[in-house]
This record gives structure tokens, sequence and C-alpha cells, in this order.
């Protein structure tokens, strides 16, 4: 099954660009275009998400708070979560990572960046599952 990302993105170029990237990889995009529908949307897909892409700067709910909310459910917290904002202001990325955000990217980024990014943290979240699977066996 191909790897799911939800994107979390109110500007709709922003969303076609992420869309274009991962879609030629194969992957399959679920897109949000405010915070409070990319909180509701992470807790109707729990089972299906591979790793959550958000912007910060969201209409409804910021992008901190949509963080904070998904990583408080326990079904939610080890889907990791990319933050990509413009609104790269110093600071920005430990804001990003206090709100419980796993990696940080600021626009204008290179798509091969984005790409790295998303496919190490899928596989380090399987590695941990696998983990998790072989503890319980043995």
């Amino acid at each position: 099954m191909a790897p799911t990302i939800l994107h979390v993105e109110d500007n709709a170029d922003n969303r076609q660009i992420v869309r274009d990237l991962f879609s030629a990889l194969g992957y399959r995009i679920i897109e949000a275009e405010d915070g409070a529908l990319g909180v509701e949307m992470a807790h109707r897909m729990v089972n299906e998400l591979d790793i959550i892409l958000m912007d910060i700067q969201l209409p409804k709910m910021s992008g901190y708070e949509a963080i904070r909310a998904i990583k408080s459910n326990l079904n939610l917290r080890d889907i990791p979560i990319i933050v990509i904002t413009s609104y790269a202001m110093s600071g920005d990325d430990r804001k990003a990572l206090e709100a419980g955000a796993d990696d940080y990217i600021a626009k204008p980024y290179k798509p091969r960046e984005l790409r790295n990014k998303v496919e190490d943290l899928i596989a380090r979240r399987k590695g941990k599952d696998n983990g998790k699977t072989q503890d319980s066996r043995g």
C-alpha cells in the first residue's frame, strides 16, 4: 500500500507543489485547508496515515495548536509531523519542535530535501513499529 501523507496547508499553490512531488513518487495525498480540519482528518484516518505535513499560519486553528492536538492523542502521537512554513522567523523551528513536530523545513525548500525528510521519518516510524512487534513476540 502506498504511503499516505496528510498535508495541512491553506495555500492552493503550496498544496499543488506537494501533491505533484509526492504523487509522482507513488504517495497518496490527503489535504486539509485549515488546522481544525487537519486535526479532524488525522483522527478519522489514524490507521492510514504515515506522516503529516503541517503549515503554521492556518485558518481556524494554527499549526502549533493542531500539532499539540494531534500529539496529545495516544493513537496519533507516533505519526511524524513535519512543519513546512514560510513563517521562518528566528525561533520558529524551536516553537514547532516544542509543539511536538518531528522536523521543520522553511519555504522555499528544495523538493529533494523535503522528500528525504519524509522518507526518513516514515522509515524511522516503520522501524519503531517493527521493533514493537518483535518485542511483543519475544
